[in-house]
């Protein structure tokens, strides 16, 4: 079990942040960064897991909000189709079927 430093504990407010390991919960220490993460936090990450696991992070991600994924999808210059949280849901696309 990987422990996470503890500067990292503040991003981690909801959750008991002893049990949360790297190895298991990569991809929620990922997403977390990449929203609420500081300059540390980030250098942290990015020492820490590869560089394909961290873009697959941002194009599957729902949990990213738009503001971040799209700030990420230019620095690692990812193309903003392949985003996930830029797609519109499934709930907007459907038409009505009666008319009232």
């Amino acid at each position: 079990m990987k422990k996470l430093p503890s500067f990292l504990q503040k991003y981690f407010w909801d959750v008991d942040f002893l049990e949360v390991d790297k190895n298991s919960y990569s991809m929620f220490i990922i997403e977390r960064i990449l929203e609420f993460g500081d300059q540390k936090s980030v250098r942290w990450m990015l020492n820490n897991f590869n560089l394909d696991e961290i873009k697959k992070v941002i194009m599957v991600s729902r949990n990213l909000s738009k503001k971040s994924a799209n700030f990420w999808q230019i620095i690692f210059n990812i193309g903003r189709d392949k985003i996930l949280c830029f797609r519109k849901s499934s709930l907007q696309k459907q038409q009505m079927i009666w008319k009232y």
